[in-house]
C-alpha cells in the first residue's frame, strides 16, 4: 500500500522523487522519506506524518543535489508511524538505502541473524533487515543488482524493494514479489514507482515487471532478470492518459473531480464493446467462448467497494444467464476450502489490480482448475496478468481513497459480462441484449442529470454534521447500494453507518431506530419489481412511525413514497438491475459533503490506503 519512487537521470533526483510521492500519497500517508546519491555519498531525510512534514524538513535541512534517488510514503504495518520507522532504511555504514512495500514474513529470524553478526537495527520495521542484508551481499558481489537477487532469494512474504548504494551512484535497483512495481523509460533517464502516476509527467512509456523479478535502472537503459539472474521477458506498454488526468482540475478534492468524471468514465467503459449489429464484443477476454458457454457456476471474489459491485453482479448474472453465482469476500475465500473445478468461472474484481486478498484468491482458484476473469482498471497490474482473461474498465486514474468512478465502471463491466454470457448461452435474445445495451448507453447521461441536482443533498449532509449514526436500507440491487453508502460514510465521515437488507429490519435492526435517527432508504422502481417497491414503502412507514428521519432515494414519478419521506432525493427512471448506477451517486456526494463539513481529509481518510497490497 505504500508509495515508492526511484529515479536515475539528468534531472534533480530529489525534485523528481518528491513530485512522484505527491502523486502517490494516496497509497499511504503515515510518514515519508527520501534518499539521494551525491558526490559518492548517501543523504537521506524522513519524517512521520504527511509528505508536507518531510517537505518542511527539507527546507530547514536541504539535501545535496544528485541524479539518483529513491522515496517512500508509508502506510504503517510493522512499527508505528514514527521518524525511526519511516523509510528509507539505511545500513549501519550509511551506504545503502532501501524503501519497501509489503510484509517480509521471515524478518524475525533474519533480524536475529544480523544481531548475532554485530548489526545494530534502530527501527521496529521488517524493512530494515533488507538494508543490512544488502550491505553484506554488496560487500561480496560489488554489484547492487546481484546483491538484491541474493537477498530476495532469502526473503519470504510480499514485497517491493527499491534500493541505492553510494558506491554505484548511477544505479537504482528494484525487485518485486506479490507487490506492484512499474518501470518508466525516458530519454537518458528511468523511473521506478508503485504506480505510473508517479512518473507520467516525464514519460508515458512503461514496462511491466513480472513476479520475482529484479530490475536495474541506469541512464542508458533498463535490465530485468529473475531472482536467479536469468534474463526475463518484459512487456512494454504506452500509458493512455496524461499527467493532467491525475490533477485536481480546479476541484477542492480528487474525490469531487472523480465523482464529476463518472459520466465520461461510464461512456468510455462502454466504448468499443458493441458492434454494428448491436451484439457484444469483448475481445480482450482471452477466454474461449466454449469455455464460458460451459461454465456451470460463477464465483465473484472482491473486497470493499468492489465486493459491492460483485453483489450487484450476482443479480445480473443469475437473471440474464441462469448460472448460479456466489459472491465471496476475497479475504475469506481460500480459507473456507471453496468447491471449484474446471467448469467454475471466477471473476476477480479490483480497481488497482494489486489487491493482495483478491490476488491470493485468484491464485487459489486457478490452482483448483477454475478459470479466472479479472475486472480491473489498471493496465499491466498483477491480477489481470495472472488471470486467464480480463475486462478492463476505463475509469482513468482514481486518486481519492474512497472509490467512486471505479465502482460505476465496475458495474458497467459486470453488466457487459453478464449480457455476454447470456448471448453465448442463448438465455437472452439479440433484441433483448440490444435493449439493455441501449439502456446502458443512456446511463452516462442519467448520471450527469443526477450530478446536476445534488445541491439539496449537500445541504442535507451539512444539516447532519452532528449526528453519530446513519442507517441505510435497500432491497434487491438496492441492498448492495445501501452497503456501499454505509461504507462511504464510514470511510470519509468516520461515522457509525450500517447497511441492511430492508426485509431484515424487523429481525433485529429495528431496535436501533430512535427519534430523529437518519435512515437512508434506496427504493426500487415500482415498474419492474412492484412487490418489492410496496414492501419497502411499508419499511419506510415502520421506521418513520418510530421517529426516524427518512431520507428516501426514489425514481422520478414515484409518488407513493412522498408522504413518508422527510427528505426526497429523485433519480432518473432506470431499469431495475441498472438502478445502482444512478442511486449510488447521491450517496457518494452525501458522504463527501459530510466529511468536508466535519473537517475530515476527504482524499486521504485516516488509517486507509488506496491499494491494499498486504493480506
Amino acid at each position: 500500500m505504500c508509495g515508492i519512487v526511484g529515479y536515475v537521470g539528468g534531472q534533480s533526483a530529489l525534485d523528481v522523487v518528491i513530485a512522484g510521492l505527491k502523486r502517490l500519497e494516496y497509497r499511504g500517508y503515515d510518514s515519508a522519506g527520501v534518499a539521494v546519491l551525491a558526490d559518492g555519498s548517501m543523504a537521506a531525510a524522513k519524517k512521520a506524518g504527511k509528505l508536507v512534514n518531510l517537505e518542511k524538513e527539507l527546507v530547514s535541512r536541504p539535501l545535496p543535489t544528485g541524479n539518483a534517488g529513491i522515496g517512500h510514503t508509508r502506510w504503517a504495518t510493522h512499527g508505528g508511524p514514527t521518524d525511526a520507522n519511516a523509510h528509507p532504511h539505511l545500513d549501519n555504514a550509511g551506504r545503502v538505502a532501501v524503501v519497501h512495500n509489503g510484509i517480509i514474513e521471515n524478518f524475525a529470524p533474519l533480524r536475529a541473524e544480523l544481531a548475532e553478526r554485530g548489526h545494530t537495527l534502530e527501527s521496529e520495521t521488517d524493512t530494515e533487515v533488507v538494508s543490512h542484508l544488502l550491505a553484506e551481499s554488496f560487500s561480496s558481489s560489488g554489484d547492487l543488482a546481484e546483491a538484491m537477487r541474493l537477498v530476495c532469494r532469502r526473503l519470504e512474504g510480499a514485497f517491493t524493494l527499491v534500493a541505492v548504494h553510494a558506491d554505484q551512484p548511477d544505479v537504482v535497483v528494484g525487485a518485486r514479489r506479490n507487490s506492484p512495481l512499474v518501470v518508466g523509460v525516458g530519454q537518458g533517464e528511468a523511473f521506478l514507482a508503485s504506480d505510473v502516476a508517479a512518473f507520467i509527467a516525464h514519460t508515458r512509456s512503461a514496462i511491466e515487471l513480472g513476479q520475482d523479478q529484479v530490475v536495474e535502472l541506469r541512464r542508458d537503459g533498463v535490465t530485468v532478470t529473475d531472482f536467479d539472474g536469468a534474463p526475463a521477458d518484459v512487456r512494454a506498454y504506452h500509458v493512455d492518459w496524461d499527467a493532467s488526468a491525475a490533477e485536481k482540475g480546479g476541484y477542492d478534492y480528487f474525490m469531487l473531480k472523480e465523482i464529476a468524471e463518472q459520466p465520461k468514465a461510464v461512456a468510455d467503459t462502454l466504448l468499443g464493446r458493441i458492434d454494428a449489429s448491436g451484439a457484444l464484443r469483448l475481445d480482450e477476454l482471452r477466454i474461449a467462448d466454449e469455455v464460458l458457454r460451459e461454465a456451470h457456476k460463477v464465483v465473484v471474489v472482491a473486497c470493499g467497494t468492489a465486493f459491492h459491485a460483485g453483489l450487484i453482479a450476482k443479480y445480473a448474472i443469475e437473471h440474464w444467464t441462469r448460472i448460479p453465482c456466489e459472491v465471496e469476500l476475497a479475504s475469506e475465500f481460500r480459507y473456507r476450502d471453496p468447491i471449484l473445478d474446471h467448469r467454475t468461472l471466477v471473476i476477480a474484481i479490483s480497481q488497482s489490480g494489486e489487491t493482495m486478498d483478491t490476488l491470493m484468491a485468484l491464485r487459489h482458484a486457478r490452482a483448483q482448475g477454475a478459470r479466472v476473469l479479472a475486472i480491473c482498471n489498471t493496465n499491466g497490474s498483477t491480477i489481470p496478468r495472472e488471470s486467464d482473461g480480463v475486462l478492463y474498465t476505463h475509469a482513468g486514474p482514481e486518486v481519492a481513497v474512497a472509490s467512486t468512478k471505479a465502482f460505476l465502471t465496475q458495474l458497467v463491466a459486470v453488466y457487459l459480462l453478464a449480457l455476454y454470457l447470456g448471448q453465448l448461452r442463448g438465455t437472452k435474445w439479440g433484441d433483448e441484449i440490444r435493449a439493455v445495451v441501449k439502456d446502458l448507453a443512456r446511463i452516462a447521461d442519467d448520471v450527469d442529470r443526477v450530478l446536476e441536482t445534488m445541491e439539496p443533498v449537500r445541504e442535507l449532509a451539512r444539516s447532519l454534521a452532528d449526528k453519530n449514526t446513519v442507517l441505510f436500507l435497500g432491497r434487491h440491487v438496492g441492498y448492495p447500494v445501501a452497503l456501499e453508502g454505509a461504507l462511504k460514510l464510514k470511510e470519509l465521515a468516520y461515522m457509525h453507518a450500517e447497511g441492511f437488507a430492508a426485509g431484515e429490519l424487523k429481525h433485529g435492526p429495528i431496535a436501533l431506530i430512535e427519534e430523529d435517527l437518519p435512515v437512508v432508504v434506496v427504493v426500487p422502481s415500482p415498474r419492474g419489481r412492484s412487490v418489492l417497491h410496496d414492501k419497502i414503502v411499508s419499511n419506510i412507514q415502520e421506521i418513520r412511525a418510530r421517529g426516524a428521519r427518512t431520507i428516501v432515494i426514489a425514481e422520478e414519478g414515484d409518488e407513493a413514497v412522498t408522504p413518508y419521506a422527510d427528505h426526497l432525493i429523485r433519480i432518473p427512471v432506470t431499469p431495475v438491475l441498472l438502478q445502482p448506477m444512478v442511486s449510488t451517486v447521491p450517496l457518494q456526494v452525501f458522504a463527501c459533503e459530510l466529511a468536508t463539513v466535519r473537517g475530515n481529509e476527504v482524499d486521504q481518510p485516516r488509517n486507509l490506503a488506496k491499494s491494499v497490497t498486504v493480506e
